[in-house]
């Protein structure tokens, strides 16, 4: 069946989050996480868009971004695509690295025991008879040792157009009233955003009113309330775009 896909969310290790997306036909567009993305690649080969380059992750591999880093999924439209993917706060990372900051230049790794273990863990993570915390703990620390560098990714940091729009996230958009804001035609603005951030002020902007919105869904409001309060314009484009940006529905996230 496709897109056949189910999110789940563990109260450990910072809030853990994990994705199974089952033969997967739905394109994710330019975007970013605050936490490192590690994915299974279940079957067929996984094709993940950076800002500067086109990776291709066969099945059996991992594929890694690090936080904040923009990228893209373009996923096949007839036969989909299989992947399951953990979310993984860098503070986690972090205190597994002796207090040191990680990155991955690997985006694709090819490391046969590794995909394994993460593999045993998507398929047990709901058992209760197996410690899956310290499980996954020994599982990264083993990663961050063999392919992990102690460094910062340079663009985490939010600059003068992202702050911009930051404060404005709950307002309708205009990309001309934006521009003009800083003494500039809308295509210049844009072209500068894009530079800074990687990502269109629209993308960003969906982003950001996504990252929201995940807050107060597990708040416990409703959709529609947590639709309105995080900017979108009604229930169902919230509904479109957060599964659009995320793989599964507003609703299936919320019950996970």
């Amino acid at each position: 069946m496709k897109n056949s896909n189910t999110y789940h969310k563990l109260p450990i290790l910072d809030g853990l989050e994990l994705l199974n997306a089952q033969n997967n036909t739905v394109s994710f567009p330019y975007h970013t996480h605050d936490t490192f993305n590690i994915a299974l690649i279940l079957k067929h080969t996984f094709d993940t868009k950076l800002t500067d380059k086109h990776l291709h992750a066969p099945a059996g591999t991992l594929s890694i971004t690090n936080p904040y880093e923009v990228h893209a999924t373009p996923c096949d439209g007839k036969t989909g695509n299989s992947f399951f993917t953990f979310y993984i706060a860098p503070d986690v990372m972090k205190r597994l690295n002796n207090n040191n900051e990680v990155f991955f230049d690997e985006k694709i790794v090819y490391d046969e025991q590794l995909f394994w273990d993460f593999y045993f863990l998507s398929q047990n993570f709901g058992n209760s008879e197996i410690n899956v915390e310290k499980i996954l703990l020994t599982i990264l620390e083993k990663l961050i040792q063999r392919w992990g560098k102690n460094k910062m990714f340079k663009n985490a940091e939010i600059n003068l157009f992202s702050r911009f729009l930051e404060d404005r996230i709950g307002e309708k958009f205009s990309l001309q009233e934006s521009a003009k804001s800083f003494g500039l035609d809308k295509y210049k603005f844009l072209r500068l955003f894009k530079h800074e951030t990687g990502l269109t002020p629209n993308n960003y902007i969906i982003l950001k009113r996504i990252e929201k919105s995940k807050i107060l869904l597990n708040e416990g409001l409703e959709l529609g309330d947590a639709a309105i309060e995080s900017g979108f314009y009604d229930t169902a484009h919230f509904c479109r775009k957060f599964k659009e940006f995320t793989g599964v529905t507003p609703s299936q996230y919320k019950i996970s």
